[in-house]
């Protein structure tokens, strides 16, 4: 089943053209569901797991992987699912997430998909606050939910969301109140955390939901202001995956934009191959910031803020 995941330099061929790889799994029954495969190390069947006492009940236990151990996280469960029973046909997904290595306990494994990301679409309208899709699409005439993975991780394992106060320090020195950071991200718990943040800082911060969300809000604010928007708003913190288009092909159409290129761009990502440091330069971003340290990001919008 590992010889699904191909290499990385073969894959980074499509980065940057709106399209990603997906990875089609099942948790209990035959609903499919999909994961980028830049977030995928490797898949294999269900290992030997050690219980964790105290852990969440969504974490199944420890699997040790070539002597390095991984938590394992019934993605079912965690999701508000049932629980997996069956571990001797059940796959772990082992993944780079949030600067962390993991492991995602799930029912079975299809097969990678090559898509465009217009065709990965948000969430239905109405499906409430407590979902944990971040994206649909359609593979073979079927619904494939994208699970908001960020969302699975906020509620098992809370990170620290503060600025410190060292940090906060640092940034008393410019005055942030007239300027706005857009901020692009499909995950609403991504979105809250970044603004939560910035704005403990003194920072103005407008949320959209996706890449083509936030480039048509600059567009809209560059005819408000009759050309370059810095003055304003200089500065845009994206994510890479989003539906409908990308962090890397909304950078490269900011930068192509005569009215938007000298917007700052920090891609936020909680992908955390080593392909970002080159897709960075490659599309013209900024910076690349792995999801997700208060510190480092607020840290950023002092640095690029403060620059013409």
């Amino acid at each position: 089943m590992s010889k699904l995941i191909a290499s990385v330099d073969q894959r980074t061929n499509i980065v940057g053209q709106n399209r990603l790889e997906l990875l089609i799994f099942r948790l209990i029954g035959e609903q499919p569901f999909g994961i980028n495969v830049f977030k995928v190390r490797e898949v294999l069947q269900c290992p030997e797991l050690t219980e964790m006492p105290g852990a969440s009940p969504c974490v199944r236990g420890i699997a040790h992987l070539r002597g390095v151990p991984i938590t394992v996280i019934d993605l079912s469960e965690a999701t508000g699912g049932k629980r997996i029973e069956n571990l001797k046909t059940a796959f772990v997904l082992v993944t780079e997430y949030n600067r962390t290595t993991q492991g995602f306990l799930v029912g079975g494994v299809d097969r990678i998909v090559n898509i465009n990301w217009e065709q990965i679409m948000p969430p239905p309208k109405g499906a409430g606050a407590n979902h944990y899709l971040t994206a649909v699409t359609k593979v073979d005439n079927k619904l494939v939910q994208v699970i908001d993975v960020e969302k699975v991780f906020a509620e098992i394992s809370p990170i620290d969301e503060e600025v410190s106060e060292d940090v906060k320090k640092q940034v008393t020195d410019i005055d942030l109140s007239a300027l706005t950071v857009l901020v692009a991200d499909d995950s609403s718990v991504a979105r809250n955390q970044v603004k939560r943040a910035l704005s403990s800082i003194g920072v103005n911060v407008e949320l959209v939901n996706d890449g083509r969300q936030a480039l048509n809000w600059l567009e809209e604010k560059a005819k408000e202001m009759g050309g370059d928007i810095t003055s304003k708003v200089p500065l845009l913190i994206s994510d890479i995956e989003m539906p409908e288009m990308d962090g890397y092909t909304l950078t490269t159409s900011v930068k192509n934009h005569p009215d938007l290129r000298k917007v700052h761009i920090v891609l936020h990502s909680s992908l955390s191959g080593v392909f970002n440091e080159a897709m960075v330069q490659k599309v013209g971003a900024d910076q690349f910031i792995a999801k997700f340290h208060p510190d480092e990001l607020a840290s950023a919008v002092r640095k690029w803020m403060a620059e013409p």
